[in-house]
């Protein structure tokens, strides 16, 4: 007949296995599936409390000294719900005006909203695949221009380089640099 063990039925399964059969840690390890480590906390576990200590436990923190104060999120839900056109920006500036300290960041804002139910969360970025490149059909159609100042030359003196890029083919058709401002000298 074939019978099922629940979490805390098995762990103590494990742990006699070791205690009473004299079973190696190692060997059980290898059984039940789990590591070594397991196993011996198992075995503390059921040397401080009992079999009632190899219950599951929740891993998650006691307390979180950066969560949000329940009274801070249920200002935010309460002004969401009397204004539902504000967003996560006009209501971190409502809070500021409100004096509140600390100020959360508008990001703590949304996810509080989303957490809520009362925004619907959307991607924010589009996906590379989604993005139209624009470029001309045939060379020399369109230049794009870029100024660039302030470089510094290994004599100390600096200058301005304005570089020209064909649209289509993505070459540079100019580079040069302008006159030099008064004071600086220019390339040779």
């Amino acid at each position: 007949m074939l019978v099922e063990l629940g979490l805390v039925e098995q762990r103590y399964q494990a742990v006699s296995e070791v205690l009473v059969d004299g079973v190696t840690v190692t060997e059980v390890a290898l059984r039940v599936g789990v590591s070594r480590q397991t196993i011996h906390a198992w075995l503390r576990r059921y040397g401080n409390g009992g079999i009632g200590d190899l219950a599951g436990r929740s891993s998650r923190p006691h307390r979180c000294p950066h969560e949000t104060p329940a009274e801070l999120e249920a200002a935010i839900v309460m002004m969401r719900q009397a204004h539902p056109a504000w967003g996560p920006r006009r209501i971190l500036i409502e809070l500021d005006r409100a004096k509140v300290d600390p100020l959360p960041a508008r990001s703590t804002i949304y996810r509080i909203l989303v957490r809520n139910g009362l925004v619907d969360p959307q991607r924010r970025r589009r996906r590379r695949e989604d993005y139209r490149r624009w470029e001309r059909s045939r060379a020399m159609e369109l230049w794009h221009m870029d100024v660039m100042g302030r470089v510094r030359l290994t004599d100390g003196s600096e200058l301005s380089v304005v570089t020209g890029i064909d649209d289509h083919s993505r070459s540079c058709v100019s580079a040069l640099s302008p006159r030099p401002r008064p004071g600086r000298c220019a390339l040779p």
